[in-house]
C-alpha cells in the first residue's frame, strides 16, 4: 500500500507540474516524499521562488497562507485543512490594530507564525532564522511591537539590548520545556552540547550552548566536532538530523516534545489532496496585499 501510494504521488506530481513542501516536523515519510524539507525561511523562499503551478504545503495552515500571500497564481493545497498553530490563534488582526492604536508609530513585527490577518496589520515579518537581524534593522529610535511570541521577543531583546512590547503568545509545545528538565538532561548525558529553538522559555535559552532556528540547530549539529547533542525542539527534527549526521547521537531535551498538528499528513492524505487538488488555500486579496509587503521584507534580511 505504502509502494502504491508513493508511485502515485510521484506520478500525480509531475502531472500537476506541483512541489511538496514540507517543514523539518513533518513525519519522517512526508519529509522522504517533498521536493523540499527545511524551516519557515527556507519555505517560504522556495514557495516565492518556484515555477511550479501547484504547491502542497505539508505543515500547518500559516505555512500555507505564506506560500498562497507570496505566490497568489499558483494554487496552494494543504493536505489536512484541521492542521492549525495554536500560537498563531492567540493573536488576532483586531487584537493586533488595538494594540498598534495604544503605541503610535510603533513598528510591529511579527512572527512568521501568524495568520494573514495579523501580517496585513504588521510591518515586516520575521522567522526564529532570522529574528535577531530583523529587529536590528529597525532604527534604533522606533519603538517595537513584537507578536505573538514572548519567548522569541525574550530571546531578541537578549541579543539585541532592545526592549520591544511584546504579545503574550507562546508554542505551547516549546514552552512546555522548563530549565530544570534541561539540567536533568545535561546530567543524564554530561558532555552533549545543548542546542535549542528559540521559541523555548528564557530559563532554557540562557543553558544552551546553542540558540538556533531548526535549520540553524541542523548546520551547528553539522559543523559541529562534538558526537552528542541535547536538542530542544520538537521531537520529528530528530529525523532531519539523523539523516543528515551519521554517527552523531541526539537525545530530546524532554520526552514528550511533539506537535500533534504536524503529525496529522499522511500519505494517504498527500495522496487524496493531489487527486482531488484539496484543500487549497484562499486569502482576501486585500488582506494578502498588505500581508505581502510584511513576508517580502522580511525575505531581503538575511
Amino acid at each position: 500500500m505504502t509502494v502504491a501510494l508513493r508511485e502515485y504521488i510521484t506520478r500525480r506530481k509531475k502531472e500537476l507540474n506541483a512541489l511538496i513542501l514540507a517543514h523539518f516536523y513533518q513525519p519522517p515519510e512526508i519529509q522522504d516524499m517533498a521536493d523540499f524539507v527545511g524551516d519557515s525561511l527556507q519555505l517560504a523562499r522556495q514557495a516565492a521562488a518556484t515555477e511550479a503551478e501547484v504547491i502542497v504545503f505539508c505543515g500547518v495552515s500559516f505555512m500555507a497562507e505564506s506560500a498562497k500571500i507570496l505566490s497568489p497564481d499558483k494554487m496552494v493545497l494543504l493536505p489536512e485543512v484541521k492542521a492549525g498553530c495554536a500560537m498563531a490563534d492567540m493573536i488576532s488582526g483586531p487584537e493586533l490594530s488595538n494594540l498598534k492604536a495604544k503605541h503610535p508609530g510603533a513598528v510591529v513585527v511579527c512572527y512568521v507564525n501568524s495568520t494573514a490577518a495579523v501580517k496585513a496589520e504588521s510591518d515586516i515579518c520575521c522567522t526564529s532564522a532570522n529574528a535577531v537581524n530583523v529587529v536590528k534593522s529597525i532604527p534604533a529610535d522606533k519603538t517595537i511591537i513584537f507578536a505573538p511570541d514572548r519567548n522569541l521577543g525574550a530571546y531578541i531583546q537578549s541579543q539585541t539590548g532592545r526592549k520591544m512590547i511584546l504579545w503574550e503568545g507562546c508554542c505551547p509545545v516549546h514552552d512546555q520545556l522548563g530549565g530544570e528538565e534541561v539540567k536533568r538532561q545535561i546530567k543524564l548525558h554530561p558532555g552533549a552540547k545543548v542546542v535549542v529553538h528559540p521559541e523555548c522559555q528564557p530559563d532554557v535559552t540562557r543553558l544552551a550552548d546553542a540558540v538556533r532556528s531548526t535549520a540553524g540547530i541542523l548546520n551547528y549539529v553539522k559543523n559541529s566536532p562534538e558526537k552528542e547533542f541535547i536538542i530542544g525542539t520538537e521531537e520529528g527534527f530528530l529525523y532531519t538530523l539523523q539523516q543528515n549526521c551519521p554517527g552523531k547521537v541526539f537525545h530530546l531535551a524532554r520526552q514528550e516534545f511533539r506537535c500533534e498538528d504536524m503529525k496529522l499528513i499522511s500519505l494517504e492524505k498527500l495522496a487524496a489532496a493531489l487527486k482531488g487538488l484539496e484543500y487549497q488555500i484562499e486569502v482576501p486579496e486585500d488582506i494578502r496585499q498588505k500581508a505581502y509587503i510584511t513576508l517580502e521584507r522580511m525575505l531581503k534580511v538575511n
